[in-house]
């Protein structure tokens, strides 16, 4: 007898905003296979319309709980882009530090918390602390020292208030940063652990050919700023961002969608990882490989794995930033910031990939138009395309040995997608 299925899942649980997934499989034919964003639109780029450049890091931090500090790094750069200013060596590199903390407390929260549970079979978190409470202390001492380092760079764990155009307000003491630096070496140990754990986990045989978007390293694994690259070989400026994204809207769907050489892309930690493998750091990519994760990986699920890869990294090279830093004389804390008629644009890898704003000033330094192109939003055709693909495989396998509802959950979770940022 063939398969026969109805999932229909409203709203997915263990991530952040609403979404749905729909599959309907009739005597092993595949008559729907949906992913659905159905959460409120947003208008951050009208708020911005109007509002002096000072304000716009502040108003966007507030676009995101989680990317606060990407969406203020990336709105201050494309202000300082507009504005001619190039960032101090010291600024950049803190900078840097900063986006490195919010990534490692993300990343450990969707490892640990969302994506975990499925592995396990626990279905949260909650029945995890019980049987697995080494596991779960081990992810509240990485993230609480993401946070810690948050605060002690950016004056707050979320919302940054120091990170400013031309510099920062204050700089933490050098002390402080010694501290963190203490705390990073203990944690190493956690994440090897933390690797183990993922060598126990089965991960689903799925495979998807896409494409992989990205900034480009140049010498280091990128992070903030650069031109862009896709694994179809396209490569283009940051300013040509546009051209990368080609946004456009479809039924279904309250935020906008996203493709370039095909009729989806993918970005994130495994698009990074994808894209840039060479530059990570040799104990990550010695992980990296243990884990059967090398480029280019098209398993959607893949994706939880190079995100743990991706905290492997960002430990070590905070090491190095700050040793540099601790090593240096601290520099003035802001240049001076002169307002001019300009256009510019910011690119910043957070934790789900790339985002980008937009701004246009006029001479007195008033936003006249904005854009926020949001990672999750770029994910979405791609995890459509996905959950269409995995339907079918499922309905041809002829076996009902998997639950392709826990799969198809599990392969939006994989994304580890925000959909109320993504819905503008």
């Amino acid at each position: 007898m063939k398969l026969s299925c109805d999932v229909n899942v409203k709203h997915l649980t263990r991530v952040e905003g609403h979404g749905n997934i729909q599959i309907k499989i009739q005597d092993g034919r595949v008559k729907q296979a949906n992913w659905e964003v159905v959460e409120t639109p947003r208008f951050f780029e009208a708020m911005l319309v109007g509002k002096h450049w000072e304000n716009a890091p502040y108003i966007c931090g507030r676009i995101c709980g989680i990317c606060s500090i990407g969406h203020t790094l990336a709105s201050i750069r494309a202000v300082e882009n507009a504005f001619n200013i190039i960032p101090s060596t010291q600024t950049a590199k803190l900078r840097l530090l900063l986006k490195h903390m919010e990534t490692l407390q993300s990343h450990i929260l969707h490892l640990y918390f969302l994506a975990a549970p499925d592995f396990l079979g626990t279905g949260s978190v909650l029945p995890l602390a019980k049987s697995n409470p080494e596991e779960v202390q081990r992810a509240l001492r990485l993230k609480l020292l993401a946070n810690d380092a948050c605060d002690i760079i950016g004056g707050r764990r979320l919302h940054p208030t120091r990170t400013v155009v031309g510099g920062f307000t204050m700089l933490p003491e050098k002390k402080q940063l010694d501290q963190i630096r203490r705390r990073l070496n203990a944690c190493v140990p956690d994440l090897l652990a933390a690797a183990e754990l993922f060598k126990t986990f089965t991960i689903p045989d799925f495979s998807r050919e896409t494409e992989f978007v990205s900034l480009k390293a140049d010498e280091n694994y990128p992070f903030i700023g650069g031109s862009l690259i896709s694994t179809d070989g396209v490569i283009k400026k940051e300013a040509d961002y546009r051209q990368m994204t080609n946004e456009y809207c479809k039924k279904g769907f309250t935020s906008k969608l996203s493709k370039l050489s095909r009729k989806s892309f993918a970005v994130g930690a495994l698009a990074r990882l994808n894209n840039n493998f060479a530059f990570l750091h040799p104990t990550a990519q010695n992980i990296s490989t243990e884990l059967g994760l090398t480029p280019v990986n098209h398993n959607p699920y893949m994706c939880n794995v190079a995100q743990l890869v991706e905290c492997v990294h960002i430990v070590f090279d905070s090491l190095s930033l700050i040793e540099d830093l601790l090593n240096s004389p601290w520099q003035e804390e802001r240049q001076p910031v002169k307002a001019i008629k300009g256009k510019g644009v910011g690119a910043v890898e957070v934790p789900r990939g790339i985002l980008y704003h937009y701004y246009e000033f006029d001479g007195k330094g008033k936003i006249v138009a904005a854009d926020c192109v949001i990672p999750t939003s770029q994910n979405h055709a791609n995890i459509h395309h996905d959950i269409q693909a995995l339907a079918k495989q499922y309905a041809e396998s002829g076996t009902k040995d998997q639950n392709i509802e826990l799969l198809a959950e599990m392969l939006v979770r994989a994304y580890d997608p925000c959909i109320s940022c993504s819905v503008h």
